[in-house]
């Protein structure tokens, strides 16, 4: 808390709303403007005691601007939150100006990047939470889509390397992105967060989406779900001796499966596979249903089954497809555990 009022106001105001603890020795957390004159000229103590200090009282305008510029230098992602013309240099100068938008000046809110509609202070928390939502659902969408999207191209290339029925035909593979890819991705990036998101630290502001620890998750994903569906495309030729285009079938059935299974897999390692933000996401529930309801449709309509080059199955076959979508969840989730991926 930065302000121009007198110390022991600031300290009153600070222990009401928590942030110093009442009846405690909050003399280290709390600092005076006339102590912090020159900022780029202080000893390591009072740099140190300036990082972890809670409030910050009787500060001049141009005092705001500097603690700004302070903390900046020391690696720290600013947010400041002001309602003054005063504000307005630390407002613009901060990595986030945040405005208030009923008591606001318009000066304020020009160089603001948000303005608070209803000035509560907790609406912040509320937008902090939002934005870390996004970001992971974004990144889950992301991460989803590649590990599938590799697992069919690796399938695809096995299989005409080494001279085995392909596991995906053309337009399959359109149906496929078309539905099994889609729905899921798309309920991913409808997640209402973890519970705990909050509890986190901040991310680096320079990390990207995807992270190293993260493009061989998504490379451990695509491998574990070729692997399965080559397992079964070679067992069902060489074993079962079924004809070419059953294989096809029950290989693609197969990747359908695996790849609806596989939005459970995206929840980081240290998340139980039970009880986590995609398990409790609803629309993860409803994509994957609509998804099987609209591969059953594809069977059911003369056109598209011709199209799409589906045969009827033996219950023996359908069970094949079954387990062998349960493993793939199995194996990534043992490669999770022994950290393998993320």
């Amino acid at each position: 808390m930065i302000t121009g009022d007198h110390l022991a106001t600031a300290k009153k105001i600070a222990e009401e709303i928590n942030l110093l603890e009442p009846g405690e020795n909050n003399e280290q957390k709390l600092i005076h403007g006339s102590t912090i004159k020159d900022l780029n000229n202080i000893d390591s103590n009072l740099k140190n005691k300036l990082l972890h200090a809670n409030v910050f009282a009787r500060i001049i305008p141009e005092q705001k601007l500097k603690l700004v510029e302070f903390f900046q230098k020391n690696n720290h992602v600013v947010g400041m939150m002001g309602d003054g013309i005063n504000d307005t240099p630390a407002l613009r100068k901060a990595d986030i100006g945040i405005a208030m938008g009923i008591r606001g000046t318009d000066a304020a809110k020009d160089v603001a990047d948000v303005i608070l509609l209803d000035d509560k202070f907790a609406s912040t928390e509320l937008t902090i939470r939002q934005g870390r939502t996004i970001f992971r659902n974004i990144r889950q969408f992301v991460i989803y889509l590649l590990s599938c999207n590799l697992a069919e191209i690796l399938s695809v290339v096995i299989a005409s390397l080494i001279n085995i029925p392909l596991p995906l035909l053309p337009l399959q593979i359109l149906y496929l992105n078309l539905v099994t890819d889609t729905f899921p991705a798309l309920a991913l990036g409808m997640g209402k967060g973890e519970k705990v998101i909050m509890e986190q630290p901040p991310r680096d502001p320079q990390e990207q989406i995807i992270t190293p620890l993260l493009w061989r998750s998504i490379v451990v994903y695509g491998l574990c779900i070729t692997f399965v569906v080559t397992s079964v495309t070679l067992y069902t030729h060489f074993i079962l001796k079924l004809p070419s285009n059953v294989v096809n079938n029950i290989s693609f059935y197969t990747l359908v499966w695996v790849q609806l299974l596989h939005v459970f897999n995206i929840p980081s390692r240290i998340r139980s596979f039970l009880n986590n933000e995609v398990v409790h996401n609803k629309w993860v529930w409803a994509a994957i249903v609509l998804s099987l309801l609209l591969i059953v449709i594809a069977y059911m309509i003369p056109v598209i089954r011709n199209a799409l080059s589906l045969l009827p199955l033996t219950i023996e076959q359908y069970l094949i497809v079954f387990f062998a979508g349960i493993s793939a969840v199995v194996i990534i989730q043992v490669l999770k555990r022994i950290g393998a991926t993320e």
